[in-house]
């Protein structure tokens, strides 16, 4: 039995329609994994990848980038297993790594409301790294944040999307392509 149709077998709810397919999402992880190693070329950046979602897009874009880099993660959750933030965000994990004077790249998944991005970039900020951008696979066209996110894959409309390291209720991360879902 497929992902797919476990999940829909357990929910009552199925992806609709892939959004972007997978050689689209390897193409463009090319792309920002070579920007990446243009602007940190005489850098060693600290990677901080926001867990769970991130894994495989953290995973392929470090294969991208042609430079010596650290890598840590952080765990955040402000969903549950809702398709809805619940606007509060919670620590599970948090980094290891001492960043004061460090060049910091945080990994997201996907900016969605920007409440995770504005979290991390208030908290780290305050650890004074020598420099903090952000990377996103995805960024949602409503997110409000007050500073750049510096390396975006793809903007996409105001939809749930599941694949690639996105996931509704745990279920669905191991889908290649990323597909939205009606909101229940």
């Amino acid at each position: 039995m497929t992902a797919v149709s476990e999940y829909s077998k357990l929910t009552g709810n199925s992806p609709k329609q892939i959004l972007l397919e997978r050689k689209q999402i390897e193409a463009r992880i090319a792309e920002l994994g070579a920007e990446i190693t243009r602007d940190y070329q005489d850098k060693k950046p600290v990677l901080i990848g926001v867990l769970n979602g991130c894994f495989i897009f953290i995973a392929d874009l470090v294969r991208r980038m042609q430079l010596d880099m650290e890598i840590d993660f952080v765990k955040l959750s402000s969903y549950g297993n809702e398709q809805e933030s619940s606007g509060k965000i919670k620590i599970h994990k948090d980094i290891n790594t001492n960043i004061h004077g460090r060049h910091v790249l945080v990994v997201e998944d996907i900016v969605d409301t920007g409440l995770s991005v504005g979290f991390l970039h208030e908290k780290l900020s305050v650890l004074e790294p020598a420099s903090l951008k952000f990377v996103t696979l995805l960024k949602k066209d409503k997110a409000k944040i007050n500073f750049k996110i510096d390396y975006i894959g793809f903007e996409i409309p105001d939809r749930f999307v599941v694949g690639y390291g996105l996931d509704h209720g745990q279920l669905l991360r191991n889908l290649p392509d990323i597909y939205t879902m009606d909101r229940k």
